[in-house]
């Protein structure tokens, strides 16, 4: 009997694992306003109900020379470059559109989790905090209002 209730417990916890550890897949397109600059960079990162670091989503921009103007990321990552290994892509230009696509755990959605957007840009006036918005359900969909160097923001799951 114990051989049996130990089987059944693993097979439970087994199947019970993955059903945690879902994701799904994220679309956060941003239109990025006329500015009249160079490529942007672009920090999308999250925060915990807490409002500690929680991880970065993607990072538009390679030159690391540039980060520290994306001052809300730094601040909240500790500028830890090594973990922007395979989110990083070029950065976007004035008028242009952004769309990425990032798995997301489903357990952080609605859960009150907050996605933030840093932007900016060579020469011009850092954006920290340009986009917050939480990561929910209700919200997919609805184009969120940027505060300099971005447009509009819609994420969809």
């Amino acid at each position: 009997m114990k051989r049996l209730l130990g089987a059944l417990a693993l097979s439970t916890a087994l199947t019970a694992v993955p059903l945690l550890a879902e994701a799904r897949p994220v679309t956060i397109t941003t239109q990025m306003s006329a500015y009249g600059g160079g490529g942007a960079f672009v920090a999308f990162y999250l925060t915990d109900p807490q409002g500690k670091y929680a991880g970065t989503l993607w990072m538009a921009g390679q030159q690391s020379k540039y980060y520290k103007d994306l001052r809300g990321w730094r601040a909240a990552s500790g500028g830890d470059l090594a973990q922007l290994d395979g989110i990083t892509g070029a950065s976007v230009g004035a008028g242009k559109t952004l769309k990425i696509t990032v798995d997301v755990k489903d357990a952080l959605l609605d859960a009150g989790y907050v996605l933030h957007v840093d932007a900016g840009a060579e020469d011009m006036r850092p954006s920290p905090n340009e986009i917050t918005m939480p990561l929910s359900k209700a919200g997919s969909g609805k184009p969120v209002k940027g505060r300099s160097y971005i447009d509009t923001m819609t994420v969809s799951f």
